[in-house]
Parts: structure tokens; C-alpha cells; sequence
């Protein structure tokens, strides 16, 4: 078995990397943590503090001041544009400022990327600094892309997790993302010139030490799934014919009412090539969730007080019947091992025959006792404001 490259190197002028790029990638691009002493040596930062302080302050930079009170655990992030009374109400350690984009507003900056042309230009996102007093920092947190964090002035000492089995659980409890637990397993001081390279999803927490310390945050484009799949649908659909419809000339009497079947699967992936890629599954629950959000003017509302189980329970027993809403649009289908009702865009765990009914029927009454699958259900719908419960009329 070959030997696991080494997570702390050496780097010159000639080598920032500590080795050609090519090494680089195929061995910790997107793979592992490296940290390289001396990437860039004797190196002077672009900017100074005053003058990142005096960008965070322009209306159209993207700016944040963190600060940390350390005995009570408690976080307070103001956006910029900022003040120079933000500054002044600053406490004399505990605190981090945060600057994006700052390669886009100075060129000695933005000449930092020549560093990095073995990237391909797109790729690479932009330069944040961050200004940090002692014991300044964001907590502990992941990032979904790649970063290098080049050390400007000071000093920062670093903490991150290799382990891949570490949670990454996010606290509830403060406005900025950062973990529930995290326990390092490689620890680092950098000082300036020094680069910490970071894969997407290493747990790492930066902190101040001994006195102002300023990091340059060299950050990667990577667009999720969600974003890609978004705007590529956007573009196709800004460019499709409005007059190609969904159609079914080889319509056949449903033989369940409101049910999403094969067939209609079928028509969906011959008017939708998109579509062709996704499984029946995931095409039947977006399918079954748009169309009935799909040209919906109004939604129900929903009871001011919600039902319980027994409650509704003793409104059927006595004499109510369940009346869909009528702003509520329903449609269901069927999978290999389960059954979905969708309802205004949302989906509910059903059994075959209730949902039938339901998209079948305006109104419903129980001609058996109700299974409790079947009571969920019914109880979900109430409360969501698409059943109503009203006596039943005299016939």
C-alpha cells in the first residue's frame, strides 16, 4: 500500500505549494488537509487593518463583525456596511471581522490568485480577509468548498478534524453555522507566510493568539446540486416552446380517481426530457407535488386551533362529515411500498384506499372504523385547513 502523503509540508518561492501542482492535486485536491510552512515567504500583507476596517464601512462591501462573549458562550453578527462606532464599541479581544470579496476592490489583493492559476479561474470564488483581535474567531464550523488560509499578520492557532466518522451537527442556538461538537485531531500555530489548505467538509476552527492577526481566506466556487439543477431548469425552461403542452391523446378512463398511474410517467418523460434521468420515484413525488400546486390561486387555511386524534374522532362519531376544502387540490399515487396523497404542494403518507376516496369524493365520512394510518391522515389534512369538518346535511 502506498504511504499517506504527509499533512504538513515546507514551501518556497518557487514551490508554494511545497511540491509542483500536479502533486498537489492528485494527492490532497478535494482529498486531504495540508498545511505548508512558509508557502509564501516573508510575506508582507497587501492590506492593512485600518484599511480593511475602512472597506467594511463602503455600503457595497460585504462585511460582518463577530464578537464572541466568552463567558456566557453568546454570539453577535452585525452586517455591514459598518461604522466607525461599530469599531469603537468593540471590546479589546473576542472579536473578528470579516471582509468579502476584498480582491474585487484592491489589485494588490486580487494579485494574491497568481498563486493559484493552476486552478481554473472560474473555480475560484474570492479573497476574504479577516481582522481578529486575541481569542478572535467564528467557532467551529465546516465549509462546503475548498479553501486556502493564508496567514497575513499575527498569529492564528488552528484545529481541525480528519476524522470523517465527526459529527456535524449545527448549535440551534446562535445565527452563525457552527458545530455542536468538535474535537480535533491536528492542531497548528501559523504564522505569517504559512497556508492551511482545507477539502470541502473539514471541521476547523481558527483563533487569534497573542495579539491582531489578520488571515487571507482564498475561496472556491461550488455550486450544490439544488443550485445547478435550478438554473439549468430555468435556462431550458426560458427557452422551450410555451406551445408544447403536456398531453394525452391515449387517455383511458382512469380506473382510480385522482391517482398519478404509469402512463401518465410515461407522458411526463416524453414531454420532459429532463425528466428521462430521474427514477419513477423522484418523478412521481415532484410531479405529484407540483401539479397540485400548479395553478393554484388561493391555499386553505388552517384551523385556529388544531384537532387531536380524539377530538376529531368524537366529531365523526358525532354525525360530522370531512368536506375538502375547496381550494384544496388533491392528487395521489403509488410506489413499490408505499402510497402518497399530495395536497397543495405537500405530501402525506396514505393508504391506497383513502386517498382514493379523497381525491374522489368532496365529502367523506367513516363507513368502518379508521385504521390509524388512516386517522393520521385525516388529522393532518384537518389541521393543514384541507378537510373540514361539518354535520352532515339531512338527505
Amino acid at each position: 500500500m502506498p504511504a499517506t502523503p504527509p499533512i504538513e509540508v515546507r514551501g518556497s518561492i518557487k514551490q508554494p505549494l511545497g511540491m509542483s501542482p500536479a502533486q498537489f492535486l492528485r494527492d490532497y485536491w478535494q482529498k486531504r488537509p495540508l498545511l505548508i510552512r512558509n508557502a509564501f515567504p516573508d510575506f508582507v500583507p497587501p492590506l492593512q487593518p485600518d484599511d480593511l476596517a475602512g472597506l467594511a464601512c463602503e455600503e457595497h462591501a460585504l462585511s460582518r463583525l463577530i464578537v464572541h462573549d466568552e463567558k456566557r458562550d453568546r454570539w453577535s453578527v452585525k452586517t455591514g456596511p459598518l461604522s466607525e462606532d461599530d469599531f469603537a464599541k468593540t471590546p479589546d479581544r473576542d472579536w473578528t471581522l470579516l471582509v468579502q470579496d476584498v480582491d474585487k476592490w484592491d489589485t494588490d489583493v486580487a494579485a494574491l490568485l497568481e498563486a493559484f492559476r493552476f486552478l481554473p479561474n472560474w473555480r475560484v470564488d474570492d479573497i476574504m480577509i479577516s481582522y481578529a483581535e486575541p481569542g478572535g474567531g467564528v467557532g467551529a464550523h465546516v465549509d462546503q468548498y475548498d479553501v486556502f488560509l493564508l496567514q497575513g499578520l499575527g498569529q492564528r492557532h488552528w484545529a481541525i478534524s480528519d476524522d470523517p466518522a465527526a459529527p456535524k451537527d449545527f448549535r440551534d442556538d446562535i445565527e452563525l453555522k457552527q458545530l455542536k461538537v468538535f474535537e480535533p485531531t491536528h492542531e497548528w500555530m501559523l504564522e505569517p507566510g504559512d497556508m492551511l489548505y482545507l477539502p470541502p467538509g473539514v471541521p476547523h476552527d481558527g483563533v487569534a493568539f497573542g495579539g491582531p492577526c489578520m488571515t487571507f481566506s482564498v475561496g472556491m466556487r461550488a455550486p450544490s446540486q439544488a443550485e445547478l439543477t435550478g438554473d439549468l431548469a430555468d435556462y431550458l425552461a426560458e427557452r422551450l416552446n410555451e406551445g408544447q403542452r403536456y398531453a394525452d391523446p391515449d387517455l383511458a378512463p382512469v380506473r382510480a380517481a385522482g391517482e398519478i398511474d404509469k402512463s401518465a410517467l410515461a407522458r411526463l418523460r416524453h414531454a420532459l426530457p429532463i425528466a428521462t434521468a430521474l427514477d419513477d420515484d423522484t418523478l412521481r413525488d415532484w410531479f405529484g407535488r407540483f401539479i397540485t400546486r400548479y395553478r393554484v390561486a388561493q391555499t386553505p387555511a388552517m384551523p385556529a386551533k388544531a384537532l387531536t386524534d380524539k377530538a376529531l374522532l368524537k366529531l365523526l362519531d358525532g354525525g360530522c362529515e370531512l368536506l375538502r376544502h375547496p381550494w384544496s387540490r388533491m392528487a395521489w399515487s403509488r410506489g413499490k411500498h408505499d402510497c402518497t396523497l399530495y395536497a397543495n404542494g405537500h405530501a402525506y403518507p396514505a393508504t391506497a384506499g383513502l386517498a382514493e376516496q379523497l381525491c374522489g369524493h368532496r365529502q367523506w365520512e367513516p363507513t368502518r372504523k379508521l385504521p390509524a394510518a388512516d386517522l393520521a391522515l385525516l388529522l393532518a389534512l384537518t389541521n393543514d385547513g384541507h378537510l373540514v369538518a361539518r354535520k352532515k346535511k339531512l338527505r
